[in-house]
């Protein structure tokens, strides 16, 4: 968890705009170019089987490689996936079951090793439910390789942020979007029935389960009066991914988790946390893959309160009463939230309302349409 909190105060310091870079590890695959051939049957067996020379790791921890190596003689380096504040993640060929696979290649540096080893108990733990197993990523296997943690995992498409991006940002259709937020639910379901909590979902963390899709004409034409297309998954099967932060429901949770626009009040109170910021990050979520922007953009603690009560109203009086010491300059005396003169940008105020513009009754009216029929199925 050390090692959690450490990357979410990292990702804390960085801008998160709507072309915003991603932090997790499921960064879109490298150019087609890039990417090194597989030569199954004609391969001679020294290629096989040579390791590649020692190197340095970089001055971060990271392994070093070239395209085309081997990584440990089963695994074949394809392309690099991504990158992030744990690691790189590698395509390869595995050659035992004959099937490409995403290899998350782990820094050497202690911290890091210990919370890999954490994410592959949590993991196979996952891989043991058989409902569990089939909405989250699946573990392959794992090894270390020149003190790194290698956790290989199923190859999956690509992010619902990816799939968003691509589409300039333009939303999910409701009814794909209803889908997602069942499978969502169905997972984050199966999970707390493990007693495990996620702590950090997010679009980033969601993968779709293929990769094809279908190119639709879209409803908008440049200046150029050239025709706008649109994509849309072929299939909407997801998965979770991204399981380094996950907690068990009896250790202490007054650190702070979650991704900044995906994080629950009583996270940024200090009230402590449970399943419910699970749940209030999906709702995030779903308002993000309906409307082609996050909610609450902000990264100012003051400011999110402010966002979240442009949405829902003000906070509960309870939830003030108990917050802790650090959160206690947030509001005056009672439950007002504390904006005193000049302490406030003109961006910060234009931020929160903003909200405004983004109907938050039809916000509401569509997670409606999304969850009614869901819920009344059971």
């Amino acid at each position: 968890m050390v090692a959690a909190v450490v990357d979410i105060e990292r990702m804390e310091k960085q801008q998160r705009v709507r072309k915003r870079p991603r932090f997790a590890w499921d960064v879109g695959p490298a150019q087609p170019e890039e990417r090194a051939p597989v030569v199954a049957r004609n391969e001679g067996m020294a290629a096989r089987y040579v390791s590649p020379p020692r190197r340095e790791d970089d001055r971060e921890g990271h392994y070093m490689f070239n395209l085309g190596e081997n990584l440990t003689p089963r695994y074949k380096i394809l392309s690099k996936m991504g990158e992030g504040t744990f690691g790189r993640v590698l395509e390869c060929w595995d050659r035992q079951t004959r099937e490409y696979v995403a290899i998350k290649v782990v820094r050497s540096i202690h911290k890091y090793r210990d919370a890999a080893m954490i994410e592959v108990d949590i993991l196979q733990r996952v891989a043991k439910n058989e409902k569990a197993s089939s909405r989250c990523v699946q573990i392959r296997n794992w090894f270390d390789y020149r003190n790194h943690i290698c956790i290989v995992f199923e190859k999956l498409g690509p992010s619902l942020f990816d799939f968003l991006k691509r589409n300039k940002y333009s939303p999910f259709p409701v009814d794909l979007v209803r889908e997602f937020g069942r499978q969502l639910l169905e997972s984050v379901a199966y999970m707390h029935d493990l007693r495990l909590i996620h702590t950090d979902l997010k679009p980033e963390n969601i993968l779709l389960v293929s990769s094809e899709y279908i190119k639709l004409p879209g409803s908008k034409r440049s200046s150029s009066d050239e025709m706008h297309f649109r994509c849309l998954p072929k299939s909407s099967s997801i998965k979770l991914i991204d399981f380094g932060s996950t907690a068990f429901d009896n250790q202490n949770h007054s650190s702070i988790v979650s991704t900044r626009h995906y994080r629950a009040p009583e996270v940024i109170l200090g009230l402590g946390w449970s399943y419910p910021c699970d749940l209030w990050s999906i709702g995030c979520i779903l308002v993000e893959l309906c409307s082609g922007e996050a909610l609450f953009q902000t990264h100012e603690n003051l400011e999110h309160l402010a966002m979240m009560e442009r949405v829902l109203g003000p906070l509960p009086e309870h939830m003030i009463l108990r917050a802790n010491r650090g959160a206690e300059k947030y509001f005056r005396r009672g439950s007002r939230l504390n904006w005193p003169e000049g302490a406030v940008s003109r961006e910060s105020i234009r931020a929160v309302k903003k909200l405004d513009r983004l109907k938050v009754i039809s916000i509401f009216s569509v997670l409606d349409f999304i969850f009614r029929p869901w819920i009344l199925d059971y």
